[in-house]
């Protein structure tokens, strides 16, 4: 992105920050993502070579740093403290966005596979119950399409190929439905009321997910 030709602060903010793409990959470092594939799977539109540009574009700006595996390959990405100082930045931003954005969803915000690892990163890993419990989604607008949600009270992992356990719950959800729930625009029972999402399962697992769903901070911080 070309600069702005002006030495304020905020041009000159701007231009790291501002260039498409950056506050989301900022987003997902902030939320704890290190290796590539994972910040990939929180920004799956962009393509992985546009990634790796911004990445190295980010590291010698100075915001991340990367550290290389010990075998000389892989390795993982983190935030400088000048990276981290974006948090607040993030923060007021998504606020913003919460509170006067999320009521008008579009189709186009709509993509599946980030709003599962959206389900996935907003797990109350608390309310879980001690065995692992399998999930299994599909949406409806994509019908060919299936996600599965590994829980357990030490973990959470996302799967886009059957991993080979046993089924607990199929979730059969509309994309917006799911995508309200996740914003606590919308209550799972009332999306099952109102047949948006149906729940096949153990009753007691079906009557739990409401509980280990859970709802993006921002709803709070709006509030």
């Amino acid at each position: 992105m070309k600069g702005y030709s002006q030495f304020c602060p905020v041009a000159l903010g701007a231009e790291l920050f501002a260039e498409r793409w950056t506050p989301l990959i900022l987003r997902e470092l902030l939320h704890g993502a290190g290796r590539f594939a994972d910040i990939h799977r929180g920004v799956p539109r962009i393509s992985r070579h546009l990634l790796a540009l911004r990445l190295q574009a980010l590291e010698h700006a100075g915001l991340v740093e990367h550290k290389v595996g010990a075998t000389g390959r892989g390795g993982a990405y983190g935030l400088t403290e000048a990276g981290r100082e974006f948090g607040p930045v993030i923060e007021a931003l998504g606020t913003w966005g919460y509170k006067w954005t999320t009521r008008d969803l579009r189709d186009e915000h709509l993509d599946p596979d980030y709003l599962m690892w959206t389900v996935r990163r907003l797990v109350r890993m608390e309310n879980l119950p001690d065995r692992r419990v399998v999930v299994r989604f599909q949406f409806r607008e994509y019908p060919k399409r299936r996600y599965w949600l590994l829980l357990s009270p030490r973990e959470v992992d996302l799967c886009i190929i059957d991993p080979g356990f046993e089924v607990d719950i199929e979730v059969a959800a509309e994309t917006r439905a799911l995508a309200e729930i996740c914003l606590g625009h919308l209550r799972v029972g009332e999306a099952v009321g109102r047949g948006k999402l149906v729940a096949n399962g153990p009753r007691q697992y079906c009557r739990d997910l409401g509980r280990w769903l859970g709802v993006t901070p921002f709803a709070t911080l709006a509030s």
